[in-house]
């Protein structure tokens, strides 16, 4: 039985040269059976009248040697920067989840996730390498509806747009309703990762949300949608769907 060591804890808090605690979780992250304590340290570029923080690094200290361990993120800027630990690949060891927020109007965000198995730090979500793997097409097509193709899982999604409302139909549509130039929309970066065990079994899956954009950012046409599984070496789509906005 391992108590909280307090005396780790004591040199990062509000201690401005080695950083601030953003958010700090426990739990066994090793897999000796024994709970490891989690941070996110980061600073204040603007003291605490801004929500930006930045230079964020993750530290986990084992439980029971108290070795530390500091992480370096590649992105350590953000807003809003959390942990989440559980089981994502089944090995019954807690993963680490860190999210931050982009803070700009497109709502992008940040995500890793690091499994720290025999205190070897291994990533196996990066936001960045999703954002590149998961492409798609967006086209307006004639009688007020969107295509949306997306490459990975290789599917087509049709969207009705007839809820946009006479003034904005009547910008792109003739009266035929025939478009009256090609018009090109595309899919924002991931804005979403949320953690759900759909199984119940213990093991977290993973749900992805990336807006879908028309003419412009704000011009919203709805969410892809992707829930994915560790298949042993990499998250991978088990399920995908295109949610729309309803009529008001």
């Amino acid at each position: 039985m391992y108590n909280y060591p307090m005396y780790f804890a004591r040199p990062v808090k509000a201690n401005k040269k080695i950083g601030y605690i953003l958010d700090f979780k426990k739990g066994d992250v090793n897999g000796d059976k024994i709970v490891d304590y989690v941070y996110l340290i980061g600073d204040k570029p603007y003291g605490d009248e801004s929500p930006i923080r930045s230079n964020i690094r993750l530290r986990v200290i084992d439980g029971k040697t108290h070795k530390e361990t500091i992480i370096r993120l590649k992105q350590n800027t953000g807003y809003n920067p959390t942990l989440f630990l559980g089981d994502f690949t089944g090995d019954k060891t807690d993963d680490i989840l860190i999210s931050m927020d982009s803070g700009g109007s497109g709502g992008y965000a940040y995500y890793y996730i690091y499994s720290f198995k025999d205190d070897q730090p291994n990533k196996i979500f990066d936001f960045e390498a999703f954002d590149e793997e998961y492409n798609y097409e967006v086209n307006y097509l004639d009688g007020y509806k969107v295509e949306v193709v997306a490459e990975e899982p290789g599917t087509r999604y049709i969207l009705d747009i007839t809820y946009k409302g006479e003034e904005y139909l009547s910008e792109i549509y003739d009266d035929e309703c025939m478009l009256k130039e090609p018009i090109s929309g595309w899919v924002n970066p991931l804005g979403g990762l949320y953690p759900i065990d759909f199984q119940r079994d213990g093991t977290y899956e993973l749900y992805a949300e990336q807006r879908i954009a028309g003419r412009y950012n704000a011009d919203g046409l709805g969410y892809v949608q992707t829930s994915l599984k560790w298949d042993g070496e990499r998250f991978v789509p088990f399920y995908q769907t295109v949610g729309i906005y309803g009529e008001e």
